[in-house]
């Protein structure tokens, strides 16, 4: 063994850093991913006491109002019957800059929402592009640290952003989007937002489906150039999401959702818990099934933004997980990111509390004893605190077996084991297809800002680059060359 071998925190050495264990090359992870969590737990305590990632954000309250019924698909209280409206909190923000970045950073954006339903809190915790940079959670503490300032400098690396990028060719069809003329929006209100993930529903009949949700901003798409986000305020998105709302001028997105049946997934060409990859609507169309409002303004912004709690196992009977690897990981993530930064009982602030009765035997931890909001029950007081009990009959609460989430499939007869990418796996083709849709002013932004940063890291990393660039588009890497060539 090298005296270079990595190894876990405790010297354990490490067989493998690029791959989570799941139950097949399809399946969900689990839960002896050790490594994996010790990654996630540890990347989540780094930074004290700002959110490592989504760390700059604007929220504002609204209502999300049901005009077709998903009752065939999901058992979800709020998606049931046409005209139910159902409050939400909206938490948008940039995601790799600090609290002292701009609101223009080139970067992808949060788009999360908190849905108040009448079985509990639902987050759909989601960005503004369809596809994220990873597909595996191991490596998202990997990827942050690459795109954050120099350990030494404390400065932005292109460097080490791009020797990243090199290396993980799944990142290919993100980066295709966020240094296109997409990558800086104009503000919160001009884009849309999607799950980006996998998720499922299950209806009373035990029948399960896939689906993504995409919320399309009914005011239109704006963005800004480089040159434009250069001189703009830092503060911007913040200042216009606010000026709308108290103007009377509420932003507002069309949600719709795409669906998969479990048959359907079993065949499909790509896998559909990809995260790197799209679901092409000629196969599975966009379903409009209602309407997202922001009418209310926060009243304090750290109170209410800033200890909002987003997670994306936050679910109601009716809405399940996925086998997607990034997913799986973020279940463990974002709750032990809120215990740690916020506190363990963080849920019973206001912003973060359900809006029907919370019954459960959890006790004490930090804030224990805040009071509920909304008129919930209390869960602190002096009442038995363990399951099962004798006070059944005096009102202690009980399990509800009739909301059950029925068996998660395994698509194939796996082992369980790590799996990495195939030899032939396909990152190159649907980034090569979006860029093919752009226009010759598009191509050519985007090829600039590829190049300004490409043209400041290793020869190595350029090569490697620019062969994906080449694999997805001839004319991708060819743009990207010529640039670079002037720059130099």
């Amino acid at each position: 063994m090298s005296k270079h071998t990595l190894t876990t925190a405790t010297g354990s050495p490490v067989a493998d850093d690029d791959n989570s264990i799941s139950v097949g090359e399809r399946g969900a992870l689990t839960f002896d991913n050790h490594y994996t969590f010790e990654k996630l737990a540890h990347f989540n305590r780094e930074r004290i006491p700002e959110r490592v990632v989504h760390a700059r954000g604007s929220g504002a309250y609204g209502t999300f109002t049901l005009n077709k019924s998903l009752k065939n698909y999901t058992i979800a209280s709020f998606l049931q019957e046409v005209g139910q409206k159902t409050d939400v909190f909206v938490r948008f923000s940039t995601v790799g800059g600090g609290q002292d970045s701009s609101d223009y950073a080139r970067d992808p954006r949060g788009f999360a929402i908190k849905f108040y339903t009448d079985q509990g809190n639902y987050d759909m915790v989601g960005n503004n592009t369809p596809v994220f940079f990873l597909r595996d959670a191991i490596k998202f503490p990997d990827f942050i640290h690459s795109q954050k300032k120099n350990p030494r400098s404390n400065l932005p690396d292109p460097a080490a952003i791009y020797e990243f990028w090199a290396n993980h060719p799944q990142s290919l069809h993100q980066v295709t989007i966020l240094m296109s003329d997409r990558g800086i929006p104009a503000s919160y209100r001009h884009m849309h937002g999607f799950s980006s993930h996998t998720f499922s529903f299950w209806n009373s009949k035990g029948e399960r489906f896939w689906f993504k949700w995409h919320f399309k901003s009914n005011q239109g798409i704006e963005n800004l150039r480089n040159e434009q986000a250069a001189t703009a305020s830092p503060f911007g998105a913040q200042q216009d999401l606010l000026g709308a709302i108290d103007r009377g001028e509420y932003p507002s997105w069309t949600a719709k959702v795409q669906v998969m049946t479990e048959e359907e997934a079993k065949s499909y060409a790509i896998n559909p818990f990809d995260l790197t990859k799209v679901w092409p609507h000629a196969d599975f169309p966009l379903i409009e099934v209602g309407q997202l409002e922001l009418n209310r303004n926060v009243e304090n912004y750290f109170a209410e933004t800033e200890q909002a709690c987003f997670a994306p196992n936050n679910l109601v009977p009716g809405i399940g997980a996925s086998p997607d690897k990034m997913l799986q990981g973020r279940l463990l993530a974002y709750q032990d990111a809120h215990r740690y930064r916020v506190g363990t009982n963080a849920n019973q602030l206001p912003v973060n509390a359900a809006k029907c009765p919370v019954q459960h035997y959890q006790r004490d931890g930090t804030m224990a004893g805040t009071c509920p909001a909304n008129g919930a029950v209390s869960v602190q007081g002096s009442g038995v605190n363990y399951y099962p009990n004798d006070r059944i009959n005096d009102g202690a609460p009980v399990p509800e077996p009739s909301v059950a989430e029925p068996p998660m499939p395994v698509l194939e007869n796996a082992w369980v084991t790590r799996y990495g990418l195939a030899d032939d796996e396909d990152h190159y083709t649907q980034a090569g297809n979006l860029f093919r849709l752009m226009s010759e002013s598009q191509k050519d932004q985007l090829a600039t800002t590829i190049a300004e940063g490409l043209v400041q890291a290793t020869e190595s990393v350029q090569q490697r680059m620019l062969e994906q660039f080449n694999r997805a588009e001839p004319d991708y890497a060819r743009r990207i060359r010529s640039v670079m060539d002037a720059l130099s």
